[in-house]
């Protein structure tokens, strides 16, 4: 029983301070950009997905009886444990992408004055790191919080994050048009190590 409390008590506490740094350093470095980043030349209408995430599932969640997510819920400790290494590694991965992009970051895809396309760091180990470490943030937290409605962000956010890489990649491609396809050749889009496992570069993006 004591085990047990322990393991819920990690559980909450690693979630709260992993998303509560996360979101402090989004909002602090949106803040520095804001005055210091270059003008935009090209900016999509599309822009974050966070909001959605947070209103399908609370709407998921408040009509789902708490009930019904049991069927979908464990409590297996190495389960909790494992989630808790993609939950760091993705935070650390998220937050190192942040910082190495710097002032080309942007809510929305956009295309600055003197873009500069990064393609070391992180950005050596896929082409859209922080969508990766968002994404594994979210796989670590269901996992850590034993599934239920954890299990319903995931799926959105990956549709959404899709969606906003097609974007991203056009504006790159069109900007970049000898350097991006070589780059998109050599670095998978979203699965560190995809290239490896699979023999060859994924198209998707």
């Amino acid at each position: 029983m004591l085990f047990v409390c322990i393991v819920n008590v990690v559980a909450a506490v690693s979630i709260a301070v992993c998303w509560l740094v996360f979101t402090a350093v989004w909002l602090i470095t949106a803040n520095y950009n804001e005055t210091r980043a270059p003008a935009q030349r090209q900016r999509s209408w599309y822009g974050t997905g966070a909001i959605p995430v947070v209103v399908i599932f609370t709407a998921v969640r408040l009509a789902v009886p708490r009930a019904d997510w049991q069927a979908v819920t464990f409590s297996a400790p190495w389960a909790r444990f494992l989630g808790l290494a993609i939950l760091l590694a993705a935070t650390a991965l998220t937050l190192w992408a942040r910082f190495t992009l710097g002032l080309m970051w942007s809510a929305a895809p956009a295309v600055k004055e003197g873009h500069q396309l990064r393609t070391s760091g992180p950005y050596a180990i896929t082409r859209h790191p922080i969508y990766t470490g968002l994404l594994g943030m979210l796989l670590g937290t269901m996992l850590v919080a034993g599934a239920g409605p954890w299990i319903v962000p995931f799926p959105i956010a990956l549709i959404l994050i899709e969606f906003k890489i097609r974007i991203e990649e056009r504006f790159m491609t069109a900007e970049f048009p000898q350097d991006y396809p070589r780059y998109r050749r050599r670095v998978p889009q979203l699965v560190p190590g995809l290239r490896v496992l699979t023999g060859h570069q994924d198209v998707a993006g």
